[in-house]
């Protein structure tokens, strides 16, 4: 076989490759998968304060592009209004978690109840 034909052939997938659209993800993630990870790695490098500006911000950007916000986004979002001393903030939140994600009922239930008693 011709070595440009080969070499063509070779080459071929990888140009299609890159016409290819990129996919439509069924969440806006944002900041929160990096927020998380430095929470837990290297805790305290970031202030809640501005934790909660970067959710705050990735969520009106997700409702601006009509996309929602992944599970556990707004669980996580009280839960750092909690930290801060922010109660009706954090049960708000967690009320909202509810409300988009039914399956996660029982534990914001909890959280909701160890925080009014």
């Amino acid at each position: 076989m011709n070595k440009k034909i080969s070499f063509l052939i070779l080459l071929a997938p990888l140009i299609l490759t890159g016409c290819v659209n990129k996919p439509t993800t069924l969440y806006q993630w944002g900041s929160y998968e990096d927020q998380i990870y430095a929470m837990y790695s290297d805790p305290g490098k970031v202030p809640v304060e501005e934790q909660i500006q970067n959710l705050e911000r990735d969520y009106q950007q997700a409702r601006a592009e009509n996309k929602s916000v992944p599970p556990g986004y707004q669980a996580h979002l009280g839960y750092l209004y909690f930290q801060l001393g922010k109660t009706d903030q954090a049960l708000q939140s967690f009320e909202t978690e509810k409300i988009l994600f039914p399956e996660s009922t029982l534990y914001m239930d909890h959280l909701i109840a160890r925080i009014k008693h």
